[in-house]
């Protein structure tokens, strides 16, 4: 079971990432701020969880936490200013948008991250599969991702986004090789 992170009683909220490593559609990522004494013995990490099980939880995490926002960058933007700096831009809007209570102290997955302005973090190397509102943050930003990627898979079917979500797999890129991009494929990246 995963533990909140406690920094000397301040209000924290955990930010995570989903779609860096994909060949189209923008990045997303969440901000959570959970009731300091919540546990859940299965909320983990988003990638450790199946599709069904990161629905049935973010409703959880949505009807819990003190407050939670999701934000995204779109691809032309990930071209422009490149991925890292696309989703650390995507953890500051969703911090942005938490209106609810400001948060004293950021909790980040990764080991980087751009200082939110007048709020101090701490980078954890796999941190969503440590830490209760990281593992959260993972799993909403997750599913707002896959179901963006579901969306736009009904504009271009051919790209099998609804299953890949945009990953670079197999039958992706044959898709790319075979009908060219779309105009929510990566130009920055090596698509083929």
């Amino acid at each position: 079971m995963l533990l909140p992170f406690h920094t000397q009683g301040l209000i924290e909220a955990g930010c995570d990432e989903a779609g860096r490593g994909c060949l189209a559609g923008p990045v997303f990522a969440a901000a959570v701020i959970l009731p300091p004494n919540f546990s859940h013995p299965f909320i983990t990490d988003s990638k450790q969880l199946s599709p069904r099980q990161r629905l049935e939880y973010r409703k959880t995490i949505e009807q819990v936490a003190i407050d939670w926002a999701v934000a995204s960058v779109s691809n032309e933007e990930i071209d422009r200013i490149n991925i890292l700096n696309a989703a650390i831009k995507a953890m500051h809007l969703a911090i942005g948008q938490l209106k609810k209570v400001q948060p004293q102290h950021l909790i980040i997955d990764g080991n980087r991250f751009k200082t939110y302005p007048g709020i101090p973090h701490t980078c954890i190397v796999k941190g969503d599969s440590k830490y209760l509102s990281i593992a959260a943050a993972s799993i909403l930003a997750k599913t707002y991702r896959d179901e963006f990627m579901e969306k736009i898979s009904r504009e271009y079917p051919d790209y099998g986004w609804e299953v890949n979500k945009g990953y670079p797999t197999s039958k992706h890129r044959q898709s790319i090789a075979h009908l060219g991009v779309t105009p929510y494929h990566r130009q920055s990246f090596r698509l083929l």
